[in-house]
């Protein structure tokens, strides 16, 4: 953007204001634009996030499509409640937040 010539009048000052109201407008709505699609690529990848986890557990269960969604909760619970898992999943943790980068 180049160098604007410095308002002079009333009228000129007037002008100024009205341009730079524009300005404001197209911002609040590239800002409005950018936001929503922050939203849809984060709510994209929470839902392949979803898919492949979900494709994963299925993967270890016998027949998944026979199961209800109480009979895969409780073998999660019961996997999940095993005394050996409590130290794995600390692990992974710590693992994780380590990975984690220092923007967020």
């Amino acid at each position: 953007m180049g160098r604007k010539k410095k308002p002079q009048t009333l009228d000129e000052l007037y002008e100024a204001k009205e341009e730079t109201e524009e300005e404001l407008r197209k911002a609040k709505q590239r800002e409005k634009i950018l936001k929503h699609q922050i939203s849809k690529l984060t709510r994209n990848a929470r839902t392949h996030r979803l898919c492949t986890r979900a494709g994963m557990l299925e993967s270890f269960l016998p027949n998944p499509e026979l199961l209800t969604d109480d009979e895969v909760m409780a073998v999660l619970k019961i996997a999940f409640h095993q005394p050996a898992m409590k130290p794995v999943l600390e692990k992974l943790a710590r693992s994780s937040e380590a990975r984690k980068p220092l923007t967020e």
